[in-house]
């Protein structure tokens, strides 16, 4: 808009001299006539230029990554120690918070106990499974007896060497003896099936407990709460008493990351019709009035929420006129000259996209002097 007015302020001084200050022409109705025509051409050249060639948006912000404290606990802990402030500066691995260890501790204990159990129950497989071998070798051995009776007394009670009731009751034993080998093949499979039951080569039952253990450890590890990475704490109000649990939705506090920052600034859709990744940006921000900064272009957001919908039982509705959702540019500042980089921080960015060089020294000139305006406005002196 300064670029505009200093044009139009311009072409009126250049017009007012030649008509009016030294009169080189008489000024008439063509001449006027001319004149308007020209100079609101030669506006619209700078302009349309301006806008695609070196787009400009005064909708910038600093984004930061963020990450939101929350505790992972399955049940209502008492928050023991806070060691952390608002606005404190922590490094990866940093203690912040402390909750009471006492029922985690005991629970670690009991699956721990409940693992060694396991273990053993998992070596007496190998016995059982001998045990039933065992039973099996002693049955075979009572029918291979009963058979023998059997056969011997077959012969003799026809020959009146023996009673039939001793041969009844053989034949009695040999069926007992069957059904007792019968019943010790099946505890040889029980018991192997009992010992082959494995995950990854170990044993069901202690993989189980392994298991329980592991989220007793977990658990126990989650009444800490250490900063995933560097960065600073914000909103930080939590105090020493406060119970969380498997109920609590909000967040203890906010970690404000200090790697990849980054700004994001919005264009209108038709100004971005030359912008690419990688090329030239300017930065003026208004934390730091009358300095610019430099960056590039990181990527092209190609998406605005007038683009989604969202999975409903309605009918979409669409109602016109609808302005048009603005893209967003997510912008690289690498200046050295930038001390600090805070989230929110607002400002302008200047897109060069390396066409019409003739009107890059214009756009350079416009962003220093919104620039330069931040050392007067607002004026909330």
């Amino acid at each position: 808009m300064l670029i505009a007015v200093g044009i139009v302020v311009t072409y009126i001084v250049f017009v007012w001299l030649v008509f009016f200050r030294f009169r080189l022409l008489k000024f008439n109705i063509v001449w006027g006539i001319v004149g308007f025509w020209v100079g609101v051409h030669m506006l619209l050249i700078f302009l349309i230029a301006l806008r695609f060639f070196q787009p400009f948006s005064i909708d910038g912000h600093v984004i930061r990554p963020t990450v939101q404290l929350v505790p992972r606990l399955p049940q209502p802990t008492i928050l023991k120690e806070v060691l952390v402030t608002s606005n404190q500066q922590v490094k990866a691995g940093d203690v912040m918070y402390q909750f009471d260890r006492t029922i985690y501790e005991a629970n670690l204990a009991a699956n721990q106990a409940k693992l060694v159990e396991a273990q053993q129950n998992a070596k007496m497989l190998d016995v059982d499974v001998q045990q039933a071998n065992d039973a099996m070798a002693e049955a075979v051995a009572n029918r291979t007896y009963a058979q023998e009776e059997v056969k011997r007394y077959t012969d003799l009670v026809p020959k009146g060497g023996a009673r039939q009731e001793t041969l009844d009751k053989w034949i009695q034993q040999l069926a007992a003896a069957d059904a007792q080998v019968a019943e010790a093949q099946a505890n040889i499979t029980k018991a192997e099936l009992a010992r082959d039951a494995k995950i990854d080569g170990i044993n069901a039952q202690v993989y189980g407990a392994q298991a329980e253990v592991a989220k007793s450890q977990y658990y126990l590890d989650q009444t800490t709460i250490r900063a995933p990475e560097d960065g600073i704490i914000v909103t930080q109000q939590a105090r020493p008493g406060l119970v969380v649990g498997n109920r609590r939705i909000a967040a203890l506090a906010v970690l404000v990351a200090d790697a990849d920052p980054y700004m994001l600034a919005t264009f209108y859709q038709e100004h971005l019709k030359f912008v690419e990744p990688g090329q030239e940006v300017e930065v003026a921000l208004d934390i730091f009035p009358g300095q610019i900064f430099k960056g590039s272009v990181e990527a092209v957001w190609w998406g605005t929420g007038q683009g989604q919908i969202k999975p409903s039982g309605n009918v979409p509705t669409f109602r016109f006129p609808k302005v048009q959702g603005r893209i967003a540019v997510q912008i690289k500042v690498d200046d050295p000259a930038l001390k600090r980089f805070p989230a929110g921080v607002h400002g302008a960015v200047a897109i060069y996209t390396g066409l019409g060089k003739g009107f890059e020294p214009l756009r350079r000139i416009n962003i220093r002097l919104y620039s330069w305006a931040n050392l007067l406005f607002p004026l909330n002196l």
